[in-house]
């Protein structure tokens, strides 16, 4: 029988967003409650909000958009691998105990999925993510698409953003914002469906982990 893993995060106004991106608002526009026929709301949001996907475009002007990335990219065998580092950042030497071959999308799973299942909604400066030479290791490992457990695959200070360049420049699709906690280490079948949002540079995505 099946097992199935939404490691996507719900939409709402607690929970976190990204220091300067958009807030989160959802307005009931028609209520059944007040009289209306039916129930429709209007959702306001960055296109960088909890679960999401990075395409190239959001740094790359010039960048494939979402709405063009490719299904059998975000569609297919994946491996959930948990990273303990000692301090906030991944390095390649970290990754390169992960041990995988032959694996085209990544998902890691570190201590931040801690703050999910704790139900700390406050922003975390100080979340792990990955390092420059981390990236260059996943561009060696010819990795597809990779996901991280928190709002951005880089550091809140990092400089120029180099992770997301090296990256997207690379055309590597990036999945931010997962909720891994409840996800055991292991082989996986991804299903991640971000909207499909003209010429867009992101979207926020459902994501789905069976096997």
């Amino acid at each position: 029988m099946a097992v199935f893993y939404d490691v996507s995060l719900p939409i709402s106004t607690a929970m976190p967003i990204w220091p300067g991106d958009p807030d989160i608002r959802i307005e009931r526009v028609f209520s059944v409650k007040q009289g209306d026929e039916f129930n429709v709301s209007r959702l306001e949001l960055g296109s960088h909000t909890l679960t999401h996907v990075d395409a190239p475009r959001h740094f790359i002007e010039q960048g494939v958009s979402v709405d063009r990335l490719p299904l059998d990219v975000l569609i297919g065998p994946a491996v959930v691998a948990e990273l303990r580092p000692q301090g906030s950042l991944i390095t390649a030497i970290d990754l390169g105990h992960i041990g995988i071959r032959n694996v085209e999308r990544l998902l890691i799973k570190t201590r931040n999925s801690d703050l999910w299942a704790g139900g700390v909604y406050d922003f975390e400066y100080d979340f792990v993510s990955l390092s420059q030479d981390a990236a260059q290791w996943l561009l060696s490992k010819g990795i597809k698409l990779v996901g991280i457990d928190y709002l951005s695959i880089e550091a809140f200070n990092a400089r120029d953003m180099a992770v997301h360049r090296i990256l997207l420049e690379k055309g590597i699709v990036i999945l931010e914002g997962l909720d891994l906690s409840q996800v055991p280490e292991g082989r996986y079948q991804l299903i991640c469906l971000p909207l499909k949002v003209r010429h867009g540079d992101g979207a926020p995505a459902r994501v789905v982990l069976t096997h």
